[in-house]
């Protein structure tokens, strides 16, 4: 069992920059692949980003590519989401997400997570 805590949510400027944060519990975080998802009003919950075991391979959602990067620290069970540039396109709850299997080219893929924050709001102003 995987509990993920997201923080780093809020308002910003269009243009601007933000760093989300998500905090697993137990002493497997290593172990799981991490992704982030993010649903806007009215949508479906998308793939923004994912991140290896290791952290080495990243995979981006081509609306985010050049503009977010995901990173991790296994030492503190943490996966990070640094937005840049960001859009008021980027408004979203933005979910962070665990993937025991990490079946190769199945990042992007909601079904595959098996456990979920419960989500931090961004809200990005023109």
């Amino acid at each position: 069992q995987v509990q993920l805590v997201e923080s780093g949510g809020g308002l910003v400027q269009a243009g601007g920059p933000l760093r989300l944060s998500c905090a697993a519990s137990g002493r497997t975080f290593s172990s799981y692949v991490m992704g982030w998802f993010r649903q806007a009003p009215g949508k479906e919950r998308e793939f923004v980003a994912a991140i290896s075991r290791s952290g080495f391979n990243t995979y981006y959602a081509d609306a985010v590519k050049g503009r977010f990067t995901i990173s991790r620290d296994n030492a503190k069970s943490t996966v990070y989401l640094q937005m840049n540039s960001l859009d008021p396109e980027d408004t979203a709850v933005y979910y962070c997400a665990a993937d025991r299997e990490g079946i190769s080219g199945s990042y992007s893929l909601r079904r595959v997570y098996d456990y979920w924050g419960q989500g931090t709001q961004l809200t990005v102003s023109s």
